[in-house]
C-alpha cells in the first residue's frame, strides 16, 4: 500500500447526514460511544479506510484471523429522518503529515454525501481519579457553543487544544463552512472509560434528539478493555524489536 484509499463496499443515499466521528483516543470515550451507537441501531457499514500512515501491525482476533488497521464508515437513518454518517476505527494515523491526509481524504468523502455539521467525540484526560465525569466541549462557531451550554457541557477553556483527528476534522471541516463541535468526556485516561462515555453518549442523544438504550454500554466496554490489552502488548513488543519507547510519536491515544 503506497497510498491512502476508501474502499466503498456499498454504496448508499444520503439526505443531508450529520457526521460524527469517534475514532480511539483517551480512554476510549468517543469510539465506545459510537460503537454503542451503530450496534444498538443496527447502522450499516458502507465503506473502509486503509492507510500507510496506520501502524505498521494488525490485530488478532479471539478466533485467530487478524483485522487490519482501518477507519469504518457506517450509515445510519434513525427514525426521526435524519441521516447520519459515523466514523469508527481501531486507530488513527501516526504522524501529523498522516493525521492531515488522512482527515483531508475523510472530509473530502463525507462532503460528497452533503455533510455541513460535524461532532467529534473523545476523552479530556485529567490524570486522576473522577467522581463524577463532566462533559467538555468546543464548537466552530459561538451560537454552536452556546448550544453546548444550554445541554450541561461545559466549555472548553483557552488553555488547552484537541489533539487528533477530533480536533483537526473540525479544524479542517471549518475550513470548509462545515459547522461542528467536539464533545469530550472527563477521564482518569489510564483505562477503558465506561462513565465518561455515558456522560457523552447522553448529551450527544439528549443534542441530535436520538433515543438509544444505554444499558449495555458497560458489557461493550468490558469487550473493548480486552482488545486494547492486546494492542497494548502488541505495542510494547513492536516497540522492543524496533528499539523504541512504547507510545513515542504515537497519536492514537490522544484526543
Amino acid at each position: 500500500m503506497d497510498k491512502t484509499y476508501i474502499n466503498v463496499i456499498k454504496e448508499v443515499d444520503f439526505k443531508e447526514p450529520v457526521f460524527i466521528e469517534a475514532l480511539p483516543g483517551i480512554g476510549h470515550v468517543g469510539k465506545l460511544v459510537a460503537e454503542h451507537i451503530i450496534h444498538e441501531l443496527e447502522a450499516e457499514k458502507f465503506a473502509e479506510l486503509y492507510s500507510p500512515s496506520f501502524p505498521p501491525q494488525v490485530f488478532v482476533n479471539e478466533d485467530g484471523t487478524i483485522e487490519p488497521m482501518k477507519n469504518e464508515f457506517y450509515a445510519l437513518k434513525a427514525e426521526d429522518g435524519q441521516d447520519y454518517i459515523i466514523l469508527v476505527g481501531n486507530t488513527q494515523g501516526l504522524s501529523p503529515e498522516g493525521q492531515h491526509e488522512v482527515c483531508g481524504m475523510i472530509l473530502d468523502f463525507v462532503e460528497s454525501f452533503g455533510v455541513k455539521q460535524m461532532y467529534t467525540l473523545g476523552g479530556l484526560g485529567t490524570g486522576q481519579p473522577i467522581e463524577k465525569s463532566k462533559v467538555f466541549g468546543a464548537a466552530t462557531s459561538k451560537e454552536l457553543a452556546e448550544m453546548l451550554k444550554e445541554n450541561n457541557v461545559t466549555l472548553r477553556s483557552a488553555d488547552g487544544g484537541i489533539i487528533g483527528a477530533s480536533g483537526l476534522l473540525l479544524g479542517m471541516g471549518m475550513l470548509r463552512g462545515m459547522n461542528g463541535a467536539c464533545l469530550m468526556g472527563e477521564t482518569p485516561g489510564y483505562f477503558i472509560d465506561a462513565e465518561a462515555s455515558k456522560a457523552v453518549l447522553k448529551v450527544l442523544l439528549d443534542i441530535l434528539g436520538m433515543k438509544v438504550n444505554v444499558a449495555r454500554l458497560e458489557e461493550r466496554a468490558e469487550e473493548t478493555r480486552k482488545m486494547i490489552s492486546k494492542a497494548q502488548q502488541m505495542e510494547r513488543e513492536m516497540a522492543e524489536r524496533m528499539h523504541i519507547a512504547p507510545g513515542e510519536e504515537d497519536l492514537r491515544y490522544i484526543g
